[in-house]
């Protein structure tokens, strides 16, 4: 019989430190591809305004026609 090596509190916070360590890592890769997908959704949607508004005013031109007497 042996016996096993006891559990000290250092070797609790190690592991603790570690844990939290990549938690932190994956966090601030989530927050690059959250700041990515907001950069794409905002220009897709400027372009989608920009696109509508031309068509809209496209839409309402007045027209005029000159006729000479």
């Amino acid at each position: 019989m042996t016996a096993e090596p006891r559990v000290s509190r250092a070797d609790i916070e190690a592991k603790f430190r570690q844990l939290q360590g990549d938690v932190t890592t994956g966090l601030d890769s989530t927050r690059d591809v959250g700041r990515l997908a907001a950069t794409a959704g905002t220009v897709v949607l400027v372009g989608i305004v920009y696109l509508l508004g031309r068509r809209h005013g496209r839409k309402k031109r007045t027209i005029v026609e000159i006729t000479r007497v």
